[in-house]
C-alpha cells in the first residue's frame, strides 16, 4: 500500500469527520455559517480524496475514506457527545475494515 495514498484518505476521511461535527452543532442552532463550514470541511475531505484517486483504485480509496471516515467519528461523538455503538454496528465496522484488507490483498 502506497503510503502517500493512504496519508491522502486518512486525512481526508478525519477532515470529513470535523464536518460532520459542525454539521452536529449547526442542526442544534441552525447557524448559516456553520452551515457553510461545514460544507467547506466536506469539499476539503472531498479533495483529498481526489487526489488519491490517482495513487489507488476508485472503488478502494473511497471504502477506505468511508471507512477512515467512520472510525474517526466514532471516537469524536462517543469522546463529545457519549454516543455508543451497539454490537451489530461494532460487527459491520469490523466487516468493512476486512473488506478492504480483502481488496488491498494483490
Amino acid at each position: 500500500m502506497n503510503l502517500i495514498s493512504l496519508l491522502l484518505i486518512f486525512t481526508g476521511g478525519t477532515v470529513l469527520t470535523i464536518g460532520d461535527l459542525v454539521m452536529k452543532k449547526w442542526v442544534g442552532n441552525s447557524s448559516p455559517l456553520l452551515y457553510v463550514i461545514g460544507l467547506f470541511f466536506y469539499l476539503i475531505g472531498m479533495v483529498f480524496l481526489s487526489q488519491s484517486f490517482k495513487l489507488k483504485n476508485i472503488a478502494v480509496a473511497s471504502l477506505m475514506m468511508v471507512l477512515f471516515n467512520i472510525f474517526t467519528l466514532l471516537i469524536a461523538s462517543w469522546f463529545f457527545y457519549q454516543e455508543k455503538l451497539s454490537v451489530v454496528q461494532m460487527i459491520g465496522i469490523f466487516l468493512g475494515l476486512v473488506s478492504v484488507v480483502i481488496l488491498e490483498l494483490e
